[in-house]
């Protein structure tokens, strides 16, 4: 069992998206929903996809880093500003597992990263494109939808 939509949503997703001055219905739907089709809201933290609520490898954690985080320094700061003083210095990928605010952020950056319009939050269907586009490319957009509607339920309201 993973945590409950209501409790991610207001005590880590739009924190953390208020924090980096991203935040919107739609962001908060897309991160919630990933949430929800990557590890079942936090069922599953690790497997061989990746690590914590997003399932992000190892390797694309690193390259956010080098190709995106690297050119902002501000807002690099910012984000490393989430992650654990000195956790985060021995085992970077570690933190997307047992910090979930800094997991967020890095999820959030990778959609930044990706540069993809983000559809209206009840838009379930424009979702899930994102949703593969940015953290499932052999996903079905069923799996994103489905996933929704096992762990969330409700569709989101709109904006």
């Amino acid at each position: 069992m993973g945590i409950a939509a209501s409790d991610l949503c207001q005590h880590v997703i739009r924190p953390t998206l208020i924090y980096l001055e991203r935040y919107s219905t739609a962001a908060e739907a897309l991160l919630l929903g990933a949430a929800a089709c990557q590890s079942a809201l936090g069922a599953v933290l690790n497997d061989r996809r990746g690590h914590g609520l997003y399932r992000i490898g190892s390797q694309r954690h690193a390259q956010l880093w080098d190709q995106h985080l690297a050119r902002d320094p501000d807002l690099a700061s910012k984000i490393r500003g989430l992650a654990s003083q000195h956790a985060f210095l021995s085992a970077p990928h570690l933190e997307l597992t047992v910090n979930l605010r800094y997991a967020t952020a890095i999820a959030w950056m990778l959609v930044e990263a990706a540069d993809k319009p983000l559809p209206a939050s009840h838009d379930l269907l424009g979702l899930a494109r994102v949703w593969r586009q940015v953290f499932y490319p052999q996903g079905r957009s069923r799996d994103f939808i489905d996933a929704w509607q096992h762990c969330i339920g409700k569709v989101p309201i709109a904006a």
